[in-house]
């Protein structure tokens, strides 16, 4: 079975087929799924479809591009539900530096280290989004050395996976990985030891070739076991199996 380690079910685009789309996953050979808030709304979002789905999973958190109007009780609120049977992770959370637009750099930080503090205390795996903040996003993590957990949708270079590798920490990748233009992604899972991967889809966005431009869901994510088959020099069902059993471990599913 494939585990999707990273889906937004909670986004507006599944809302005509949200429930038969998920109800469906295990037939389609997904057996796991995890749901990431990216703010307090969303993360209650997939606390309730973690309770509805056998299959689904959560973890909450609060995204860098929503925390612009971020007050101390939202992180109340996260550590309420993060206390919630199923909840697996606190995420997703990180830096953001791409858009002009996203909110100040300084309270992306602020924002993140609160939530890795919460991980801390309550000894949760933390998933994070890196865009374009590479070193600042490393640094916060070198902060908080009992914490461990992915990066997801990994964009950094070789040089620092191998420094994620040391810290304990695993890399997830998702359809971006098929895409022509993909030229770094390759280069580190050759790199990184099969342990320390993950897959996921990142739906509704980033869905792999050859279905880029339509809405992307979990059933895709054996497209991302397939490429990484194709450069590790592995068979796809070994890749769903190590990657299957490296999610459950990450995220201490039974």
């Amino acid at each position: 079975m494939l585990f999707d380690t990273h889906a937004h079910y909670d986004d507006e685009a599944f809302d005509a087929d949200r429930r038969e789309l998920l109800s469906a996953m295990p037939e389609h050979n997904v057996g796991l799924i995890v749901n990431p808030g990216c703010t307090v709304e969303s993360s209650r979002t997939a606390v309730s479809l973690a309770a509805q789905f056998p299959h689904v999973y959560a973890a909450v958190g609060i995204h860098p591009e929503n925390c612009g109007d971020f007050e101390p009780e939202h992180m109340d609120a996260i550590h309420a539900l993060a206390k919630t049977d199923k909840v697996v992770a606190i995420g997703e959370i990180g830096l953001d530096y791409y858009w002009p637009e996203n909110p100040p750099r300084g309270l992306q930080q602020q924002v993140l280290r609160a939530h890795m503090a919460l991980a801390e205390e309550l000894h949760l795996p933390v998933i994070v989004h890196d865009r374009e903040a590479h070193a600042d996003t490393l640094s916060v993590v070198r902060e908080f050395p009992a914490v461990t957990g992915v990066f997801h949708c990994f964009s950094g270079s070789v040089e620092m996976a191998r420094e994620l590798l040391k810290l304990g920490w695993m890399l997830s990748f998702n359809g971006a990985v098929t895409f022509k233009n993909a030229r770094k992604a390759p280069e580190v899972i050759a790199e990184v030891p099969m342990d320390r991967l993950m897959i996921e889809t990142d739906a509704p966005y980033l869905t792999p070739v050859p279905f880029r431009g339509k809405r992307n869901d979990s059933t895709y994510v054996r497209l991302v076991a397939e490429r990484i088959a194709q450069i590790k020099g592995l068979a796809p069902d070994e890749v769903e199996r190590i990657t299957w059993e490296n999610g459950k471990r990450f995220f201490n599913i039974a």
